[in-house]
């Protein structure tokens, strides 16, 4: 899977995280990957959630190293 962009959400607080997804994604085409990487464990809960309302995939949400939360999201 090729990855079209990446957001680096690490540090942000929520709602920031999504609050920069949303406005990244608007900029996709359909088909398209964004690969998000954060820290707020808020957004591990909200991402499945979010990508649900917006009819969004979420194709993968993995923990990696220093505590990052690593999500790709396939635009619809």
């Amino acid at each position: 899977m090729e990855i079209t962009t990446t957001l680096d959400c690490k540090g942000l607080s929520c709602p920031m995280p999504m609050m920069k997804l949303s406005k990244a994604m608007k900029g996709l085409n359909s088909g398209d990957v964004l690969e998000m990487l954060g820290t707020d464990p808020g957004t591990k809960s909200d991402m499945p959630h979010w990508c649900e309302k917006t009819g969004n995939e979420l194709v993968l949400q993995e923990d990696i190293e220093g505590g990052v939360t690593r999500m790709l999201i396939k635009k619809k």
